[in-house]
């Protein structure tokens, strides 16, 4: 059974995420909904009960009582219909009108002179009007008296029912209830829950299609450049290091391409560097092992006497050998930071004068002039003096190996800001501006043959480069003013300020 991939995931997750989305918004809908348009059938009533309390009063002023809604219902939903008392018509304008029952019932005074009867309006014909509205508040309407008894309307009100006073001249004279809906009973209000319970359902089943739209799209558009990474890692694994992923966009999945691109460089060239490396090491090897080997069979054969020479030329070799495996081993050493070093505070320019001094007859013999600009006083580092001296030598050996005869070597120490700075100039010839980063390069040399009367394996500015990061500096490689290079090493001062 074949395991869903990456992309069947990302669909199945963004398709489920908006479906509980929508299903979670939908019965959040619905008993906001609920509550909502109850809540707003209650504020219907309760601004029409608001509305009813100016005529209530002006009927019961008009009349003298509750008498004409007590005797004749009918009248009070007259009232509730549509084009019913206006907050500025009295009873005599269109209130209550004359019916049968003692309309002196409930009047502040029985004397007749002061009570003149209102006049007569006629009743309106028929059963009394159903509802005014569609949110059926009229049928939930009550009217009670000062004592809260029952006069006209709804007579279901119980002690949930909505109160509003009827005041006369700051005196309550009665009361307008209303039954709050618990639930939507009219068949209008139903219909419109349904309608809109629909209505809910149907805009989220479109949501969830268009997630499930936006979700394919999001797959495609999203894991199409995670494909072509995969593809090419896999690429990559199997050695073909010419692999380059198409970046595509600017975001993240962009930058993961391109960072995948450099990936892929970075392994060609170091690809390239460990062919050359090997290359340069078996070379370097089998030269002076060649050459031993030539001459002990000469020795052997007899072709050539064992005098000092021959032996001076065995030893020669021999030095050359062993000087590589221990270049080559110290150099593995300093890659994994094993290199041991033992610091001490050191006076740099001491150490720099021991280093030169073995030169200066190689110098003259190669007619290099040597010119040194150095402190008088002591100018201390945090260092190990023998790695320190190895480094200096290694960068004397350079001079000394790639400057014409008749030139110039010029070394110059002086303090920068919380640094020694030591610089090593020498004459023609010059390295190619393109050239001088790659002069740390192990087995790096300038010259395309591999002569080694004027060259060497190219190892001592790769280790030089080593120890002066272990010290805490730099070394670097620039143009010389004098025609040739000049190597820069700088080195942070034991105590700074001296």
């Amino acid at each position: 059974m074949l395991k869903p991939g990456i992309t069947a995931k990302l669909f199945l997750a963004i398709l489920t995420s908006s479906v509980l989305v929508a299903m979670a918004m939908g019965m959040a809908s619905r008993l906001t909904f609920n509550r909502g348009f109850l809540g707003y059938l209650n504020d219907q009533g309760i601004e029409r009960m608001e509305a009813l309390l100016p005529a209530l009063g002006s009927t019961w002023q008009a009349q003298g009582g509750w008498h004409c809604f007590r005797d004749n219902p009918r009248q009070w939903f007259r009232l509730l219909r549509p084009g019913g008392l206006s907050r500025n018509q009295t009873a005599t304008d269109g209130g209550c009108g004359s019916d049968d029952g003692d309309r002196d019932r409930d009047r502040p005074s029985s004397n007749p002179s002061s009570n003149p009867p209102p006049a007569l309006t006629p009743r309106l014909p028929g059963p009394p009007p159903p509802q005014s509205d569609l949110t059926g508040v009229n049928l939930r309407l009550a009217l009670l008296d000062e004592q809260r008894r029952f006069i006209a309307g709804n007579p279901q009100v119980g002690a949930d029912a909505l109160l509003r006073p009827v005041q006369v001249d700051g005196r309550t004279i009665g009361w307008v209830a209303l039954v709050p809906f618990e639930n939507v009973s009219t068949l209008a209000a139903q219909r419109f829950a349904q309608q809109q319970l629909w209505a809910s359902w149907v805009i989220g089943a479109l949501a969830i299609l268009l997630a499930a739209l936006v979700a394919v799209l999001l797959a495609r558009v999203f894991l199409a450049p995670l494909k072509r990474i995969a593809r090419g890692t896999h690429a990559l694994a199997a050695g073909h290091y010419d692999e380059r992923v198409e970046a595509g966009s600017g975001d993240e999945l962009g930058q993961l391409a391109e960072d995948f691109n450099r990936l892929a460089h970075a392994l060609k060239q170091n690809e390239k560097m460990r062919r050359a490396f090997m290359a340069d090491v078996s070379h370097e090897l089998r030269t002076p092992l060649s050459v031993l080997r030539g001459e002990l069979e000469a020795l052997e054969d007899g072709v050539r006497a064992l005098t000092p020479e021959s032996i001076r030329s065995l030893q020669a070799e021999t030095t050359i050998l062993g000087k590589l495996v221990n270049d080559l081993y110290e150099l593995s050493l300093a890659d994994v930071g094993a290199l041991s070093y033992r610091m001490s505070d050191s006076d740099v320019i001491e150490v720099l004068r021991d280093a030169v001094h073995p030169y200066r007859e190689r110098l003259a013999q190669h007619d290099i002039a040597l010119e040194l600009h150095l402190p008088e006083q002591a100018v201390m580092v945090l260092a190990d003096e023998g790695r320190l001296g190895q480094l200096l030598g290694n960068l004397l050996e350079n001079s000394l190996r790639y400057t014409d005869s008749g030139g110039r070597l010029k070394l110059e120490a002086r303090i920068d800001g919380r640094e020694l700075l030591l610089q090593f100039d020498d004459s023609a010839p010059g390295v190619a501006e393109d050239a001088l980063p790659k002069l740390f390069d192990r087995f790096y040399r300038v010259e395309s043959s591999r002569n080694r009367a004027t060259g060497g394996a190219g190892l001592g500015l790769a280790i030089s480069a080593k120890i002066a990061e272990a010290h805490g500096g730099s070394l670097s490689a620039t143009a010389s003013p004098l025609g040739g290079l000049r190597l820069s090493l700088r080195l942070p001062l034991a105590v700074p300020g001296i």
